[in-house]
């Protein structure tokens, strides 16, 4: 909660007429791209979206509580694999990028992103923590003529029930006159070079219709297309929808790659033959399960809002169920491969092939990767990894340490899982050296004496 002399302050600015007409002076910045952006948060999704509108003429700071992160911008380098560390530099000289941790930046800028995590708990009900903070800050800091875009992937409602309470009560300014809000989802794919956020249409949902014709504004610099619906709400339930179509139908074709496996079909031919039909199938792929801060995580978003309002979200409850199950199956698929050979994965070397959720990204969160090494690790065998993009992590409390790119092409291994199928790895040194590979990506070529596929 603000203090009550912050309040006050914001109150008699207001009242005093600070800016009478915020909204047209606004929409002047925007079109002129004099407009200062700030983007809290600088991951994946925060990132891109700042360098995009710095490279479009804005002045652009990024807003981050990481240290590390900052500096590195500062310095021209960039903490993501996703943005080119050339195109950091390039603005970063320039002055038309900056970071910063203080927030009192906040008090200067005109557009505010809220790219901050929402994660979920343990129980996979939604954390808005980090939304609630950032909210907090920007209305320490909340003027006349001020744009707050929330890109954070939020169950419906978010945006008016969480963040615009918080706005309201600390400024006593008016919604839609002296400042606007909308909500405007991410839509980033990590590592994906066809689309990105400039071809990837814009979805826009403001608290009134001026915030939406604002934020619309606001995009056309970087967006080639911008869908305005009628509320954040809907904005907020598009972007559920698209992740959790994609949830529910990976953990259909894992369970079809489940039962292909114990009946002895395979599922890569099957996918293949049913994507020949030109209408009503969009093919999907199985793999080691689903990894990253959207596809397993953004479906509880719903499912959370359904059992608010008395509902159950059967199709999302048994998706996870399956996906969470994937890992298992993988490491239970290698041991009867062993088995089948005369050998065990008791005290087997096995090396794990790609440890990021998914290719050519240097981002673990949520990866299944973590999971196979635990159980792995349970199941007695002595696991090592190979990841170009991860140096080390820590998985089921052990910290392991990447093999080397020699040890990975001479090194001694009983067996190897691909999990993620990175550019630029010797997998033909990996099927010369191991004599056994299990593929969960359907990446290696045919070899039927020693690649086999999920």
């Amino acid at each position: 909660m603000l203090k009550l002399d912050t309040v006050a302050r914001r109150r008699r600015r207001s009242a005093a007429g600070h800016v009478r007409t915020p909204s047209p002076a606004l929409g002047a910045k925007l079109r002129e791209r004099t407009a200062h952006v700030v983007v809290m948060g600088l991951g994946y999704a925060g990132l891109p979206m700042a360098t995009e509108f710095a490279s479009a003429g804005f002045r652009v700071t990024g807003l981050d509580i990481n240290q590390e992160r900052v500096r590195r911008i500062n310095a021209g380098e960039s903490p993501v694999s996703d943005v080119e560390s050339a195109t950091i530099a390039r603005l970063t000289h320039t002055g038309a990028l900056s970071a910063t941790t203080d927030s009192n930046i906040l008090a200067e800028a005109d557009v505010v992103f809220i790219c901050v995590p929402t994660p979920i708990t343990a129980d996979r009900s939604p954390n808005l923590g980090y939304v609630q903070a950032a909210a907090s800050s920007i209305a320490e800091n909340l003027h006349p003529g001020m744009l707050v875009i929330l890109q954070s992937t939020v169950p419906p409602g978010t945006t008016r029930r969480v963040l615009l309470p918080i706005l309201e009560e600390a400024s006593g300014l008016h919604l839609g006159r002296d400042y606007h809000v909308a909500f405007a989802p991410e839509r980033i794919d990590p590592g994906n070079k066809q689309f990105n956020v400039r071809n990837t249409p814009k979805i826009v949902g403001g608290a009134t219709p001026e915030c939406t014709r604002l934020a619309a504004l606001l995009f056309e610099p970087v967006a080639e297309t911008i869908m305005r619906v009628s509320s954040p709400d809907v904005a907020e339930m598009t972007k559920l929808m698209e992740n959790s179509f994609r949830f529910v139908n990976i953990s259909f074709v894992n369970e079809m790659a489940i039962i292909c496996d114990r009946i002895g079909i395979d599922v890569w031919e099957v996918i293949d033959a049913a994507a020949t039909k030109p209408f009503a199938f969009m093919p999907h792929y199985p793999g080691p399960g689903v990894g990253g801060d959207c596809i397993p995580v953004v479906p509880f978003h719903v499912d959370a809002v359904a059992r608010e309002h008395g509902l159950a979200a059967n199709m999302i409850t048994t998706a996870g169920r399956i996906n969470d199950e994937m890992p298992a199956f993988v490491v239970d698929k290698l041991a009867r491969l062993l088995f089948e050979r005369g050998r065990s994965l008791i005290s087997a070397r096995v090396l794990v092939l790609g440890v990021t959720y998914k290719a050519n990204v240097n981002d673990i969160r949520e990866s299944p990767a973590l999971r196979v090494l635990q159980i792995l690790r349970e199941r007695g065998a002595s696991p090592v990894y190979y990841d170009p993009y991860v140096p080390s992590l820590l998985a089921g409390g052990t910290i392991y340490q990447s093999i080397s790119e020699d040890e990975l092409r001479g090194g001694d291994f009983d067996c190897a899982v691909l999990l993620t199928a990175h550019r630029g790895v010797d997998y033909d040194a990996v099927i010369r050296n191991v004599g056994l590979v299990l593929d969960t990506r359907n990446f290696l070529p045919a070899n039927h004496g020693v690649v086999t596929r999920i």
